[in-house]
Order: C-alpha cells, then sequence, then structure tokens
C-alpha cells in the first residue's frame, strides 16, 4: 500500500477543530513563489499550482521511468499547501485578495534529492509542455506552532485565527509571524467539489514564548 503523509503524520495533516501546539520538524517541498489573487481565472496562482502537481506526479511516477531514485517508495503525493503574507504585515485581510504574497507548495518525500528534484522539472516541462523554471526545491523548519482544523470557507478563517491568538495568549505565547515564518496553510479539501461550509483547510501560525 502506498506511503500517505496525511495518515503516517496526523499531527500535522489532522489537527482537532480547536488549536493545539505542535513542533514542526523540517520538510522539503516543490515550490512556487507569487502574488496576487488566488482566485483569479487562469491567472499566477492556478499557473503556480498547476506547476506544482506537474513536477510532483513526475516524481511520484519515476519508478516507472529510466531515472532511479535511491530509497524511493510508493506514495500519496500530499495536499497542496501554501504560505501567505501580505504587504509586509502580520495578519491577513481576506477583503484584499490582490494584495497577497504567497508560495504555493507540495511536500516531498524526504528520499526525494536537488537532483532528483531538477530531473523532475525538466521532464515535467518537456513532457507537459510547460515552464516550470519558477519551481525550487525548498527546505522549511517551522518549528513552534499553532495549529487547527478550520471547517468552511477561507473567507472565515479569522474567526479560527481568533480562536488561536486566544489559547496562545492563555498558553504563554504570542504570534512570531515574519517574512521567514508565515501564515501557513494546508488544503485538505478540493474547492472544485466540495462545498464552501465543508471545507477543510489546516491554519498553522509560528509562534515564542511571550
Amino acid at each position: 500500500m502506498a506511503f500517505d503523509f496525511k495518515k503516517e503524520y496526523k499531527e500535522f495533516y489532522m489537527p482537532p477543530k480547536k488549536p493545539v501546539i505542535a513542533e514542526i520538524p523540517k520538510m522539503v517541498y516543490v515550490a512556487v513563489r507569487g502574488k496576487g489573487d488566488p482566485n483569479e481565472e487562469d491567472g499566477e496562482y492556478k499557473q503556480a499550482v498547476g506547476v506544482l502537481y506537474a513536477v510532483a506526479y513526475t516524481l511520484k511516477m519515476s519508478y516507472k521511468t529510466e531515472h532511479r531514485i535511491e530509497g524511493f517508495y510508493e506514495y500519496v503525493v500530499p495536499p497542496l499547501e501554501g504560505l501567505w503574507k501580505q504587504d509586509g504585515s502580520d495578519s491577513i485581510d481576506y477583503s484584499r485578495k490582490d494584495g497577497f504574497e504567497w508560495v504555493a507548495m507540495i511536500r516531498l518525500p524526504d528520499f526525494i534529492t536537488k537532483a532528483d528534484f531538477e530531473w523532475a522539472v525538466e521532464t515535467a516541462a518537456k513532457k507537459k509542455k510547460l515552464d516550470c523554471s519558477k519551481a525550487e526545491y525548498l527546505t522549511i523548519e517551522e518549528g513552534l506552532c499553532v495549529q487547527m482544523m478550520h471547517i468552511g470557507s477561507y473567507d472565515n478563517e479569522p474567526a479560527s485565527v481568533e480562536m488561536m491568538d486566544r489559547f496562545i495568549e492563555e498558553q504563554g505565547y504570542v504570534n512570531d509571524i515574519s517574512d521567514e515564518r508565515q501564515h501557513h496553510e494546508i488544503y485538505l479539501s478540493d474547492p472544485r467539489k466540495t462545498s464552501p461550509e465543508k471545507l477543510k483547510t489546516v491554519i498553522r501560525h509560528p509562534i515564542r514564548k511571550s
């Protein structure tokens, strides 16, 4: 059976519907950076997501090619994730989506090396006739964070963020959002197939002791 990150690492992908504190280890991603409204039709964000999946699935299916990845095992491609910030602010204004700066990303198994990644970028570009030049091999170690499962529309996330803020204050922590440590979302639902009120999104914020 293929390895499923969501099932094997439930503490990172399936937190409860109330805030919890978690230590997030180093993880490797295929990532694309950009700016602007993620809902824009054929916009920069949707093009970035297309690149991410092209590279991610090229790596997943590499065992059917002549490219051999050391330590490879079959796995389920992890969910889409995103780091978000806005005009240098430490908060998000959902009414100004055109002001977003984002990093769209998909986690990669630890056995994927930079050389494997570069092979996948080149292969995906040729096979899909797609410009994958913005794809990068990104390593992130988030460390101490607060996170929870948000159920509902993305525009309703401020209510969950407020709950997280109250929780960390009670626990003696403060938010530590910066250019290096950002608002993080993990998308467990496909918005094309799921009604807004049923969307499942992990919201994660970096924190530190107050």
